[in-house]
């Protein structure tokens, strides 16, 4: 028997598999498919003080190797977050799961988070300061180590709970914003977000999203996301979740070798519902033919 516990951030969890914020939205959709108590947590859909409507459509444009999307955060607001989905949720799923809050000034930020810090089924604060597809607000936070420093700080005076920073790959250097968090009191980070990408269409000579621009994702991006998790790893000595078109065990072995402490599979759930399902089933598979016997013995095993 190998063994996939891992320790994040003071919660064991049973596995490192976590699917990523809109991807899984709040859970329950899911439950109906399988039981997702099987995951080590999830990370439920992007959350913002007010509720959102979401960006004009289209939002989705598929490309090679992955998709882009420009949903826009749509999202009930954290009120009805609180007071309609975290209780449809603890009807089908029992342990801790992540809430992912974004905002658009340090303020909206600390508001939401201290509002999540409240709920017991809350385990982890995770912080996305990178989401690349919304006006005047989150990307800004996320390239500039000085901006990210603020939220980090403005956060960590109202929350309890282990802050975790989502980070955007749309930088020139990962390492400086990384280690900004980290000094500014972060207690793990989330990397790589979506890249920027863009589609047109040649017979409408237009582009495909009606926000022209949006968010990368898929297998496409698995190398970009391996190469920073691995740098950021050297620079930091906080935990790393990583993610980036993670789609089955091999990746998932492979990102915790470059320094992740648990991963986040975000696109493939779209592709496939069980995707996570079917990598958890494979994981103690992969571990025995590479003669691992414990999961956290190949965190950072690369360097």
């Amino acid at each position: 028997m190998v063994n996939t516990k891992i320790n994040l951030l003071g919660i064991e969890i049973d596995n490192p598999i976590i699917p990523a914020s809109g991807t899984f939205g709040f859970g329950y959709e899911f439950a109906e498919l399988y039981d997702i108590n099987i995951l080590g947590t999830f990370s439920f859909k992007g959350t913002t003080k007010e509720p959102r409507f979401g960006n004009p459509t289209p939002r989705i444009a598929e490309c090679t190797a992955g998709m882009i999307n420009s949903v826009g955060l749509q999202n009930p607001g954290v009120e009805k977050v609180i007071s309609e989905e975290l209780p449809k949720l603890k009807k089908v799923f029992s342990k801790p799961v992540m809430a992912n809050v974004s905002g658009f000034s340090v303020e909206e930020y600390a508001y939401t988070c201290e509002k999540l810090n409240d709920c017991e089924q809350v385990g982890w604060i995770e912080v996305n300061v990178s989401c690349p597809n919304v006006h005047n607000g989150g990307m800004s936070f996320g390239t500039s180590p000085d901006a990210v420093s603020k939220v980090v700080k403005a956060v960590k005076k109202v929350t309890t709970k282990p802050v975790i920073i989502k980070l955007s790959p749309n930088v020139t250097d990962i390492v400086s914003i990384a280690k900004a968090c980290e000094e500014a009191g972060a207690d793990g980070i989330s990397l790589i977000n979506t890249l920027l990408g863009m589609r047109i269409d040649i017979k409408r000579r237009k582009p495909v999203i009606a926000n022209k621009m949006g968010g990368f994702s898929g297998d496409a991006i698995f190398p970009v996301a391996v190469r920073m998790v691995y740098q950021v790893y050297e620079a930091v000595s906080i935990p790393i979740i990583g993610m980036g078109g993670i789609s089955s065990a091999k990746d998932v072995i492979e990102m915790m070798m470059a320094g992740a402490t648990a991963v986040q599979v975000g696109a493939a759930n779209l592709i496939n519902p069980f995707a996570c399902k079917e990598i958890i089933e494979e994981l103690p598979k992969e571990m025995d033919k590479l003669n691992i016997k414990d999961i956290n013995e190949i965190i950072g095993g690369a360097h």
